[in-house]
C-alpha cells in the first residue's frame, strides 16, 4: 500500500496540519510560540499591575489574546483590570452567559470579551457569527478559546493562569505573533 499525499507543511519552522471538521471545513492548526515568559502573582494587586503594563502597550488596541486556566484561576479578574486600565468605566460583566460583551475604549477603539466555556461544539462559534466580530478591528479577549476549536484565528498572545496556594498565581505569557512579542511583560 502506498502512503497518502503529504498533508503537513513546514512554513518558517511552524508545522501546519490540515484538519477536516465535521462541519466540512478544513482549517490549519498553528501553534507558533515565538517567546514565553513566566510571572508569579502573589496577590490580586500583582494581577492588576500586569494588566496595567499590558494596557500601556500601543499594540493592545488591535490584539487578539487568549486566556487559559481552570475555573477560578483569575481570567475574568485579569480582563476586568485590563479593561479598567484601558479606560472602560461602568460595569464590566463576565460574558459566561452572553458569550460576548463589547466595550467602547477611549479614542474610538473597541474591545470584545468572549467566554466560550459553555460551547459544546466548535461550530457554535460560527453559528454565533463571531467570525465577523473577529474580522473587525479592536481588542479581542477570549476565555476558554479551546472550546471554539481550531476555528478561532491565531491569537497574538496566550496567557495561561494557574492558581497556587491562596491568592498566588503562576502566569505564562506566550507570544504567538510579532504583535504578541510587543505585548510581553
Amino acid at each position: 500500500m502506498r502512503p497518502g499525499p503529504q498533508l503537513q507543511h513546514d512554513i518558517g519552522g511552524v508545522r501546519l496540519v490540515p484538519l477536516l471538521h465535521s462541519t466540512g471545513l478544513v482549517t490549519l492548526t498553528h501553534s507558533p510560540i515565538l517567546e514565553t515568559r513566566l510571572q508569579d502573582w502573589p496577590d490580586e494587586a500583582a494581577c492588576e499591575a500586569s494588566a496595567c503594563v499590558l494596557a500601556a502597550r500601543p499594540a493592545i488596541v488591535d490584539a487578539a489574546i487568549e486566556l487559559h486556566g481552570p475555573l477560578g484561576a483569575g481570567k475574568t479578574t485579569f480582563v476586568r483590570h485590563l479593561l479598567r486600565s484601558l479606560g472602560v468605566t461602568g460595569r464590566i460583566k463576565s460574558p459566561t452567559y452572553t458569550v460576548m460583551e463589547p466595550y467602547a475604549l477611549p479614542g474610538g477603539s473597541t474591545a470584545a470579551h468572549f467566554d466560550f466555556y459553555r460551547f459544546t461544539d466548535p461550530r457554535e462559534w460560527l453559528d454565533a457569527g463571531l467570525r465577523d466580530v473577529y474580522a473587525q478591528p479592536g481588542l479581542k479577549l477570549a476565555e476558554w478559546p479551546e472550546r471554539a476549536g481550531d476555528l478561532l484565528p491565531l491569537a497574538d498572545l496566550a496567557i495561561r493562569i494557574e492558581p497556587g496556594n491562596d491568592e498566588t498565581r503562576r502566569v505564562q505569557w506566550q507570544a504567538l505573533t510579532a504583535r504578541g512579542l510587543t505585548l510581553l511583560p
